[in-house]
């Protein structure tokens, strides 16, 4: 009888561990998806300079950048409540959005380089959310620093928009890949 127990919580441990794993496989297919999305959407839509002229000619930049940002928002605070579908759709909102507002690095950079950026991104996300899904150290309580610092991040690249300082652009980059790292890492172990 008691071998029987032994064996009933072993495979129901087997399937819990498996059923995680399907949810993180599916997760790092859906940030694929998501950055695949972002990058065709910013190629296409450089490859149209009228339209890339008139986003970024106007104000209609300033009104991506708040729609990405509120779409963001909408999405971390509303997703244990979407359906999964509702959830998608706007993931997807979100990828394209990303790609509107970074379009313009298209015009400034080889395409090469972007497709080694997006590759680096793609590994370097894919390193942190292992390591968030196998360490012992509990990231769950590291949330509320990470959107702050989060915030912050937000705020100093706004006010860099007006003074234009490659240095403190630098230093904005440098600290923005260590909260996303974290931030993956963390989202992974929650």
């Amino acid at each position: 009888m008691m071998e029987i127990s032994v064996i009933s919580v072993s495979m129901y441990r087997g399937e819990k561990m498996l059923k995680q794993n399907n949810i993180i496989a599916k997760s790092f297919g859906w940030m694929f998806i998501g950055l695949l999305l972002t990058f065709a959407t910013g190629y296409y839509l450089s490859c149209n300079e009228y339209t890339l002229y008139k986003i970024f000619s106007g104000g209609l930049w300033i009104v991506l950048i708040l729609l990405e940002l509120g779409t963001v928002i909408f999405l971390s605070s509303r997703i244990n409540k979407m359906s999964p579908n509702t959830a998608k759709i706007v993931f997807m909102l979100y990828s394209v959005l990303t790609g509107l507002t970074f379009s313009s690095i298209f015009i400034l950079y080889e395409l090469q380089s972007i497709i080694y950026v997006f590759i680096a991104t793609g590994l370097v996300f894919g390193i942190f959310a292992l390591l968030g899904y196998y360490t012992k150290i509990d990231l769950t309580k590291f949330g509320t620093y990470l959107m702050m610092m989060l915030f912050g991040i937000i705020i100093c690249s706004i006010i860099n928009i007006f003074i234009g300082s490659t240095m403190f652009d630098t230093i904005i980059s440098c600290i923005s890949i260590i909260v996303f790292v974290a931030y993956t890492a963390y989202d992974v172990k929650k």
